[in-house]
């Protein structure tokens, strides 16, 4: 998670400007557009509805013509309303009108919902001859997407009334959530500071400032832990009840299906990167111990800078120039496009209340461009979440020409270009450094980025998968839950690592567990996915960038089978996941062999 609170001495940060998808939230531009869309929407139902099995391919493919051109016109209104409210999270006025958007498009997609259960309905046989027109042939992989739902598919009433019932549903306690999250203040000395800043704090030089800041984030949880507890219960059982009626068969089933990936490919990743924890984490935590005398860490040192680390401050500029000059020297045509986030109003960087902490690359629709939200504090690792949010927004640029359905990615996928992006600068960086005390440093900040976005990531998965799995016998008490995170994390980050009285409410910030459920995983699989691609990429003769920059402009019009086959790698052999970590593990021996 990205820091929040803008250092005094970098240049002038970027922010972003949503004008190209509305100029205002009570623009008439976003009237026009809702109302527009309201009808079409209707009229789409009134041509198609009970009729899409007699239609011919070539009628097929023009009504799922019409359709795409419906999700890009209501993705641009939500995409604007979430971009909106997530500078503004704190802001009534901004809540209710993120709420409204929300319940007007549900209100609109509701007479969209027979489309897709209709076309699961025709037979293969007579979709295979309808396919064999161009107009519907280029929709073929988003059809057989979208067919994978079909043995969990409901009636088309059941699915209508989950469908309208979710903005008072799930909507609104993921609202809730965010809401509460946002407007939460920690202590520190005399501030009361933001989610992000107070955990940007504890990766401080200083350790009292780092044992602070984790008390009061700590402090602070614990003290709203019931109602986190209550948001996390009520979502779970939503799941479950989802998930029984739907015939999943596990907890994380229904997002492996939604990833496109085979529950036994997770599997595979998960046990390899838990077998893989005395090799890495519990290693290398107990070497950073020693390197701070001790033998044990607390729990707010794991992310502490190393002690000869004087982590200078970064201005944003030299960041740009970094990261753009890292993609340049891979492919001049990823940093042109990378380029044009810079030159365009297309970032948000500084650090303002109730701005959503973290980061992200929104890709909005096709027919806009993305956004990219950041929390730029002028550090190492400020830099490589840049590299990384820029590393999205390069993919969702390039898979924009797939068209509103085809260029989304399943999040197993969504990942590979924002870690590539990272590694790429990642390895800029460290060949421009020769004195051999900062090369350690910045090997071992590096090692725990990857440990972070691997390991702790499957067992975060880990821990959502034990929580899943009790809520079906009943209701969890915030201490149960908390004792579950203090459980599933201490087992990742082994004996070196000090779990301090106020960590067991550390589970209540993670975004992923309310707003997508198993989302976690998928860092582990794109970290592990691109440490393979990478050291393909180290040994690969000249053409690699041109195949890979085909691979990022598929978007979702294939899947993670057919976009490695060209670079020799195949996610379904379990030594496929051994070799990506294996290159963290050559990270650790060579920080070991340093001393």
């Amino acid at each position: 998670m990205a820091s929040n609170a803008a250092p005094a001495s970098t240049d002038a940060l970027p922010e972003w400007d949503l004008s190209d998808l509305y100029p205002a939230p009570d623009a008439p531009a976003l009237q026009a557009d809702l109302a527009r869309a309201a009808a079409d929407a209707k009229s789409f139902r009134a041509r198609f509805e009970g009729r899409l099995a007699a239609l011919d391919g070539a009628g097929l493919g023009g009504a799922l013509a019409a359709y795409e051109t419906l999700q890009d016109l209501l993705g641009r209104i939500m995409s604007y309303a979430q971009l909106v409210h997530s500078r503004a999270m704190s802001d009534e006025t901004v809540g209710r009108f993120y709420q409204t958007m929300q319940e007007q498009v549900t209100e609109i997609t509701s007479e969209l919902i027979f489309f897709t259960l209709e076309l699961n309905r025709i037979a293969e046989a007579d979709l295979a001859v309808k396919l064999r027109d161009p107009a519907l042939a280029r929709y073929a992989p988003w059809i057989h997407d979208t067919r994978a739902f079909r043995p969990h598919q409901l009636s088309d009433e059941a699915e209508r009334l989950l469908h309208d019932k979710s903005v008072a549903g799930r909507s609104a306690w993921v609202r809730l959530y965010d809401e509460t999250t946002a407007a939460l203040r920690f202590p520190l000395g005399d501030q009361q500071l933001t989610m992000a800043e107070v955990l940007h704090r504890m990766s401080d030089p200083d350790p009292a400032v780092r044992r602070e800041a984790a008390i009061g984030l700590g402090q602070v949880l614990g003290d709203n832990a019931r109602l986190f507890a209550l948001v996390t219960n009520t979502l779970a059982k939503d799941k479950e009840v989802e998930d029984r009626w739907r015939r999943f068969e596990r907890p994380i089933s229904a997002r492996n299906l939604s990833n496109f990936v085979e529950d036994e490919v997770v599997d595979a990743l998960i046990a390899a990167v838990r077998e893989s924890y005395p090799t890495l984490t519990h290693r290398y935590y107990a070497l950073k111990a020693r390197w701070f005398g001790r033998d044990q860490l607390d729990h707010w040192d794991r992310n502490a800078p190393l002690p000869e680390d004087d982590d200078r401050e970064i201005p944003w500029s030299e960041a740009r120039d970094t990261v753009l000059g890292a993609y340049r020297a891979f492919s001049p045509e990823m940093a042109a496009i990378g380029q044009r986030f810079f030159d365009r109003p297309w970032i948000d960087a500084p650090v303002k209340p109730g701005k959503a902490s973290g980061a992200f690359a929104h890709p909005t629709v096709p027919s806009a461009h993305p956004y990219l939200l950041l929390n730029y504090q002028g550090r190492t690792r400020d830099v490589m979440t840049l590299a990384h949010e820029l590393g999205h927004g390069v993919h969702q640029v390039l898979a924009a020409d797939q068209g509103p359905l085809l260029a989304d990615t399943p999040l197993t996928l969504a990942e590979t270009a924002s870690v590539f992006g990272e590694m790429l600068t990642f390895r800029a960086m460290l060949e421009r450094e020769t004195e051999p005390g900062r090369r350690r440093i910045m090997l071992a900040t590096k090692v725990e980025d990857m440990l972070n976005t691997a390991v702790r990531q499957v067992a975060l998965c880990e821990f959502e998968r034990r929580l899943h799995d009790r809520r079906r016998l009943g209701e969890l008490t915030a201490k149960e839950i908390g004792l579950l995170w203090r459980e599933t994390q201490g087992e990742s980050l082994g004996p070196a690592i000090r779990l301090g009285q106020g960590y067991e409410w550390y589970w209540a910030y993670i975004p992923h567990f309310i707003h997508t459920p198993f989302y976690v995983y998928a860092y582990a699989f794109g970290d592990c996915l691109v440490n393979s691609l990478y050291s393909v990429y180290q040994g690969a003769e000249a053409g690699f960038a041109e195949k890979y920059l085909d691979m990022l402009r598929a978007g979702g019009s294939k899947r993670h089978g057919e976009l490695l086959a060209p670079f020799g790698l195949d996610a379904a052999d379990p030594a496929f996941w051994r070799r990506g970590l294996g290159v963290v593990e050559g990270m650790i021996d060579e920080l070991e062999r340093m001393g």
